[in-house]
């Protein structure tokens, strides 16, 4: 029995957590395109069908890959030893849990099913705390913060059923995307830029990158205090200005004839795009509920495809290089995120057409990563390291 957990596939929090979000991503979404279709009914016994769909997205898909992400990416900040096998197979499984009672009537009181859904991100919590406290790699306690956030947030929804809950933590996981794109993005488009002989390098934006993350803090309050007012816009169009600036030491223009470095720069593109778009609804020229799949099906969307593709070959010793289908999921998941934000805007007497095509779309993308993808995250490295 000890030998299954020593199996690769718990070998590093990447592995796992990315088979698992890319497939409930691909469940969720064809349950949600056969919901507008007429044919599927998502569980109703808890929550109704909408906040099924934007709960899950966030505290199911997204959380999933935070989890992959982050377990890895505190063994290499830590220099310490990565949640894996016993452990790893626990967190895996209260994640696996939440998503159940999420989906079946199993007849349990409400309480119980909110202590089951929302056991994981303490779990995962404390599994990164004890390495960064340990190291105390400060630099990284946000994360801790932002999780908790995170929990805070899914008990308040699932508690109250408000949607500003979820707007809240929808906006958690942005200031992750922001912190840790601007991070790597101008790192990884320097490096690749760089093999290619072409000398760049990494210009310092410290101020910038705070005022980023504290412009996102500031959206996010507006999203539960002042939602459709004109300081909601403000908020937002100040932060969409900061994000667009801090964009243009990323090199971006240079990076078109790599798919592993544009995809991340149109995953924060998309931020910029969401924002700006987020601005208007301040205003009262668009509603909240228009635009926010700029920030979901484009920022996270395509941020999480390009994050888990380049992980998963660089973890698992491949070479950062992409295949014709890959290459071809990153330009679909654009259109999926152009049709699901502008398609209901300029043509909503097709709304239902626009989600079902969408959801079809992005259930095909993440079929594609777990098609290429998933052989490598279930067998040992070819190098013979241990990951």
């Amino acid at each position: 029995m000890l030998k299954l957990f020593e199996h690769p596939f718990l070998g590093r929090g990447f592995r796992p957590f990315f088979f698992l979000g890319a497939l409930y991503s691909v469940i969720s979404l064809v349950l949600w395109g056969g919901f507008y279709a007429g044919y599927i009914v998502p569980p109703y016994f808890m929550i109704d069908a909408v906040s099924w769909h934007a709960h899950e997205m966030i505290y199911g898909f997204s959380m999933a890959i935070v989890a992959g992400f982050l377990l890895t990416a505190v063994a290499n900040w830590t220099g310490g030893a990565p949640a894996r096998q016993m452990h790893l197979a626990g967190l895996c499984l209260l994640w696996l849990l939440g998503r159940v009672v999420m989906h079946f009537d199993f007849g349990l009181p409400a309480w119980a099913i909110i202590a089951v859904e929302s056991a994981f991100i303490p779990a995962l919590a404390l599994s990164l705390a004890i390495p960064l406290i340990r190291s105390w790699n400060k630099r990284n306690f946000i994360f801790l913060t932002l999780l908790s956030v995170l929990f805070a947030c899914d008990l308040w929804f699932l508690l109250t059923i408000n949607m500003a809950a979820l707007h809240a933590a929808l906006m958690m996981i942005l200031i992750m995307i922001s912190l840790i794109g601007g991070r790597i993005i101008p790192a990884f488009t320097v490096a690749a830029l760089r093999r290619k002989g072409i000398e760049t390098y990494q210009t310092p934006q410290i101020k910038m990158d705070v005022a980023a993350l504290v412009s996102l803090v500031a959206v996010a309050l507006c999203l539960v205090f002042a939602k459709g007012t004109p300081i909601l816009g403000i908020a937002a169009g100040v932060s969409c200005l900061i994000h667009g600036l801090r964009m243009r030491h990323y090199h971006t223009l240079k990076t078109f004839d790599d798919p592993l470095d544009w995809i991340l720069h149109a995953g924060y593109c998309w931020l910029v795009v969401g924002l700006g778009l987020l601005a208007l609804t301040g205003f009262g020229a668009l509603g909240v509920a228009a635009v926010i799949h700029a920030l979901t099906a484009g920022a996270i969307g395509t941020m999480i495809l390009g994050m888990i593709c380049r992980v998963t070959l660089g973890h698992t010793g491949r070479d950062l290089k992409l295949g014709a289908l890959t290459t071809l999921s990153f330009f679909a998941i654009q259109v999926t995120a152009i049709a699901r934000v502008f398609g209901p805007i300029f043509m909503p007497d097709h709304m239902n057409e626009w989600v079902i095509g969408s959801a079809a779309l992005w259930s095909l993308c993440f079929a594609a990563y777990l098609w290429v993808y998933t052989p490598m995250l279930f067998t040992a490295r070819p190098d013979g390291q241990v990951a």
